[in-house]
């Protein structure tokens, strides 16, 4: 759909992905422009440290006896292949 928008061409469009601090989906109250909220996703092997003072989370170690600890909200949307930060 953003290609479409944008007539940018399809196969030079990517996938950028940001992890947000909250879980529940009435926690964020913020529209978004573009793009897709999801949530629901859980993690194997590893765990997640949400971040502190408006900072990112990231991943961390697996905590014991917790098999599948879930993924807070993840904002997934498109952008050019150039204008992709690293």
């Amino acid at each position: 759909m953003t290609a479409r928008k944008g007539g940018l061409p399809l196969d030079d469009m990517i996938l950028k992905t940001e992890v947000m601090n909250v879980f529940e989906p009435e926690e964020q109250t913020e529209p978004v422009e573009t793009g897709a909220m999801i949530y629901g996703l859980s993690l194997e092997g590893s765990g997640w440290e949400l971040g502190r003072n408006g900072e990112q989370g990231y991943l961390c170690e697996m905590i014991l006896k917790e098999l599948s600890p879930t993924l807070p909200i993840v904002h997934v949307s498109s952008v050019r292949r150039k204008e992709r930060v690293t």
